[in-house]
């Protein structure tokens, strides 16, 4: 596959692709032949090279090769080239005119035509929804492997991003919006690889855990590169900082009791049974908590109403949960069932914190009536005789009109430009084993010049 799919990007570039680029082949580790091959491609063909990594992990690949680059722009795509190369011009097109930050391949949107399974979908679709809904996302698609970013921006980031793995690219997307950066989505062609070695329920804990750790990073503000005034002065909404850890206390608390009491019944009941009952217990537990603890709602008054609207959450849960336990295999190990729960729970566990937050526990749903005060009698006052009036002195003069705003809002700043939009007129490319890979193209080389030639095809 390496072969292959390196002649056909090469030959793609050079064909139809009007900057200069480098494509890197990034071995991680391998123990099959990759490595000779990819020697063998970085002599054969010209603005190829080949590095060596003694570890494996996507992010340690691309953190090693994009931090030694010196192109405007750095990017990889799958080594299988499940992505259509048609969508590389216009994922690079916004960084090289300055326009974009980063740019990724999305195949969520409308404008995508995807061919993939339904478990990968259903995994997909629910990750990248918890990252919208648990991390305040706006990007669609964080695990596309069609990506790419300014250098300059690229190497500001990369300090701060720790994962080594599959999860760097969505810390570095969460890094990059979270200090103000533009990222820009481009609908791909995608295909899935059925010989695909990534394993799914690993993948999927090693991202939770990272979402964790960036959302304890966030709140606590441990990462800081220089951001635009705007961001420095952005705050979380009224209780949200005193309502997350909290939460997020006794939602761990609730999934450690989840997880023994499904162990439990699961030596007695069917998978489905286990969850059902193990599911119930922590939920009216965890509505309990969170009114108490999370949300402050103390004495007796609503107690009920809380709990039943509770069950809502339990019932998206129990749902989300039994269609992940669904997906499984019959003969899946224990293992693998906790896994699916777990995933699902994460889900589950950031909608019961929306409903809880918006709906069930929210003051303005149900105000107290506040009494009216009862008027004080006063005694009659003493009887003047009334001032004359002109005809022109109006006795109760109307109020002076206020004026009023005129609605328009100053455009928030960016982060400006170091006075040129590219300097050496080239692309970083990357490609590896494990499905990564930079580009190194040079197209734009500042403002004042126009587009160098396209190159010649060969």
């Amino acid at each position: 596959m390496l072969a292959g799919s390196v002649g056909r990007l090469h030959a793609y570039l050079i064909a139809h692709f009007p900057y200069r680029f480098q494509v890197t082949i990034a071995d991680n580790a391998s123990t099959d032949g990759t490595w000779a091959i990819a020697r063998e491609l970085a002599a054969r063909l010209p603005g190829v090279r080949a590095v060596h990594l003694d570890e494996k992990g996507r992010g340690r690949a691309l953190r090693q090769v994009w931090g030694a680059s010196g192109a405007d722009v750095v990017a990889y795509m799958d080594v299988d080239l499940s992505t259509d190369l048609d969508a590389f011009l216009p994922l690079v097109a916004p960084l090289l005119s300055g326009h974009s930050d980063l740019a990724i391949g999305t195949r969520l949107s409308r404008g995508s035509n995807v061919v993939r399974g339904t478990k990968r979908e259903f995994i997909s679709r629910s990750y990248n929804l918890l990252l919208r809904s648990l991390m305040g996302a706006r990007f669609s698609d964080a695990q596309c492997g069609f990506k790419a970013g300014r250098t300059e921006i690229v190497q500001a980031l990369l300090p701060e991003v720790e994962d080594q793995e599959w999860f760097f690219d969505t810390e570095l997307l969460l890094l990059a919006e979270r200090h103000g950066l533009r990222i820009h989505e481009v609908p791909v062609d995608w295909v899935d690889d059925p010989d695909s070695r990534v394993d799914i329920m690993r993948t999927a804990l090693d991202d939770l855990k990272g979402m964790w750790r960036v959302a304890r990073k966030t709140v606590s503000g441990a990462a800081r590169i220089p951001v635009p005034p705007r961001i420095q002065r952005a705050e979380l909404p009224a209780g949200m900082s005193r309502q997350l850890p909290r939460f997020a206390i006794v939602g761990l608390l609730s999934t450690l009791a989840y997880l023994a009491l499904f162990s439990l019944l699961r030596t007695v009941l069917p998978p489905v049974g286990a969850n059902f009952g193990a599911l119930l217990v922590t939920a009216v537990a965890n509505t309990a908590a969170n009114r108490r603890f999370t949300f402050g709602v103390r004495g007796r008054a609503g107690a009920a109403r809380h709990h039943l609207e509770g069950l809502i959450a339990f019932a998206i849960g129990l749902g989300l949960t039994t269609a992940g336990l669904a997906l499984l295999p019959p003969t899946a190990s224990h293992a693998a069932e906790l896994a699916a729960v777990i995933l699902a729970n994460a889900l589950a566990t950031l909608i019961r914190f929306l409903l809880l937050r918006v709906w069930v526990f929210n003051p303005n749903r149900h105000p107290t009536p506040i009494p009216r005060p009862t008027p004080i009698p006063h005694p009659a006052p003493t009887q003047h005789p009334a001032p004359t009036q002109h005809a022109t002195s109006p006795q109760h003069p109307a109020p002076i009109p206020r004026p009023t705003p005129s609605g328009r809002v100053a455009p928030s700043g960016r982060v400006a430009p170091s006075g040129h939009v590219a300097s050496s007129d080239r692309v970083d490319l990357n490609g590896d084993s494990e499905l990564n890979g930079p580009v190194d193209s040079s197209g734009l080389v500042d403002l004042n010049r126009r587009f160098g030639p396209k190159r010649s095809t060969r």
